[in-house]
């Protein structure tokens, strides 16, 4: 049987590879677990993340288009995911878990409700095939990790209730600037002080709308990378390994080419992972609001593969939820820089390089016509590509 074709019932019932119980530390999302003697509270952690797979029999995308999304959506499936993990943490915690059966908190009815199979949700499986036309993918197309990063700054936008900051950090290049502009909008006001438009910047952010003045807005911070030729160059490996030990990781977003995963961890030399390429039926909310969730939550063992398998096509997340901890991030990646035995996947500055052009002079709008450009810098199906130097 296709993987891509089981049902729930076969992965309920099928025999899967239980997790090893090894002395090596296994790393999920920032938390380190011991597999000897917390077996049970990794199991649970991992179950406790959302899952998204192939549905099918959801309202046609568009109108008129595709019911099911088996065997094109598994990239969408992965963007969905860590998505939700950062709305998971701003709004429940890392350290929220999902008990099988509960009746759960508000705050993670909502969450599950804005990735439901139907139009009006904001980040399904429609919003997000038809925001990718805009990034030059027909609905049915296979996206890479870039374009899927892309899609889901365009959509954070739409929802009010997380008051995302969605920065996707292109040419291998994280502006710490940047992002503390994007994050804490009203600094733009300084600016504008010595023009005598506003007197100062705390009077001036108290004119602004009060969704803006929030002095930190939470951060998703999306890095597609490029990490070798046809195979991950070694040389990476150690550095990926290091960033699902930060307490800031959302997970990576990749796996092999046309066959994406969503990496949460690692033990050993295996990558620990989410697989989407499993086809449920789609899921109706009750008339109360409620979910039913349990296929939204991988109840097995998690999926483990070798790291050289994975496609160096990727995109590394972080949630930041305050100024705090995107600094603690910054001093973090660069105490990763300074060790020796490992090559760093992007560069940390503070300020835009001069040779760089800006996110807004590349037009990313939602007609952006040269996605395809960018996409060949980091998604596997293109034969050109940008590689990083030793």
């Amino acid at each position: 049987m296709d993987a891509a074709t089981l049902t729930y019932d076969t992965l309920r019932f099928g025999e899967f590879e239980d997790f090893p119980d090894t002395p090596e530390p296994v790393w999920i999302l920032g938390t380190e677990y011991n597999a000897l003697t917390e077996k049970e509270q990794l199991l649970s952690d991992v179950t406790s993340r959302l899952w998204f797979t192939y549905r099918k029999n959801f309202p046609p995308i568009g109108g008129t288009g595709p019911t099911s999304d088996t065997g094109w959506g598994c990239m969408l499936r992965c963007g969905q995911m860590i998505l939700a993990e950062a709305l998971m943490c701003r709004h429940l915690g890392r350290d929220w878990r999902w008990t099988r059966g509960r009746r759960q908190r508000e705050e993670y009815v909502s969450i599950l409700n804005a990735f439901i199979d139907k139009k009006d949700s904001y980040y399904s499986i429609h919003q997000i095939a038809q925001m990718g036309v805009g990034e030059g993918k027909p609905i049915g197309q296979w996206y890479g990790p870039n374009t899927v990063a892309q899609v889901l700054k365009k959509l954070a936008v739409f929802d009010t209730w997380s008051r995302l900051v969605v920065h996707v950090a292109m040419d291998n290049t994280v502006i710490i600037e940047e992002i503390k502009r994007l994050c804490m909008p009203w600094l733009d006001i300084g600016d504008q002080e010595e023009a005598g438009e506003l007197n100062g910047c705390l009077e001036g952010a108290c004119a602004l709308a009060e969704e803006e003045t929030a002095l930190w807005k939470p951060l998703v911070l999306l890095i597609p990378l490029r990490l070798g030729l046809s195979d991950i160059n070694e040389a990476y490996i150690d550095t990926l390994k290091q960033c699902f030990m930060l307490p800031q990781s959302l997970g990576v977003i990749g796996g092999k080419p046309n066959s994406a995963h969503y990496f949460i961890g690692y033990v050993g030399e295996e990558l620990i992972y989410l697989d989407p390429h499993t086809t449920q039926p789609a899921v109706e909310p009750s008339e109360d609001g409620q979910v039913p969730d349990e296929t939204y939550h991988c109840q097995h063992p998690p999926c483990r593969m070798h790291i050289c398998e994975l496609d160096p096509s990727i995109a590394a997340g972080f949630f930041c939820r305050t100024e705090d901890e995107f600094d603690d991030w910054c001093m973090r990646i660069r105490g990763l820089s300074c060790k020796r035995g490992g090559l760093p996947m992007f560069e940390l500055v503070d300020s835009q390089p001069t040779h760089m052009v800006s996110v807004d002079a590349l037009n990313l709008t939602p007609d952006f016509s040269d996605s395809d450009r960018l996409e060949r810098f980091f998604d596997s199906e293109d034969e050109e590509f940008e590689i990083l130097s030793l």
